[in-house]
């Protein structure tokens, strides 16, 4: 078993009005929406084109906590990496942060699971594609 994490993946997010809910602040569910999009931008910046168009993603589980709020017009970022896959269950985290001084806002863990987009079951990722996202293997 290697223990050492994967490298994380980065992307800025800017807070437009359509993210603000009633409160005034950036909605909950926007969150999971930005933890969505850092794991798919990680996965479009890194698989090859043969495992992209071969392998699709679900989720099987999202926990998040809310650390602080975010509110128009910040720069927040999402840094995402995979942690501990087993079999065909692959465990991402995502920080969700605020400025230089990377104030937490929200961290996330997901469960995904790749499918044959043809069929829409589960599958196995190869080796190659397994050790580009997720150094951390469990048995």
């Amino acid at each position: 078993m290697v223990t050492e994490p994967a490298a994380p993946f980065d992307l800025p997010i800017p807070v437009g009005a359509a993210d603000i809910d009633e409160q005034g602040h950036v909605n909950n569910v926007v969150y999971l929406r930005w933890a969505q999009d850092a794991a798919t931008a990680h996965w479009r910046a890194l698989a090859p084109p043969e495992a992209q168009e071969h392998t699709g993603w679900v989720v099987l589980r999202h926990e998040i906590d809310y650390k602080a709020p975010a509110f128009l017009g910040d720069e927040v970022n999402a840094r995402t990496w995979v942690g501990a896959a087993r079999g065909a269950v692959f465990e991402r985290h995502t920080e969700i942060t605020r400025g230089p001084g990377r104030e937490q806002l929200a961290l996330a863990r997901t469960l995904w699971c790749p499918v044959d987009p043809a069929t829409g079951r589960p599958k196995r990722v190869g080796r190659e594609v397994h050790a580009l996202f997720s150094s951390v293997v469990t048995t």
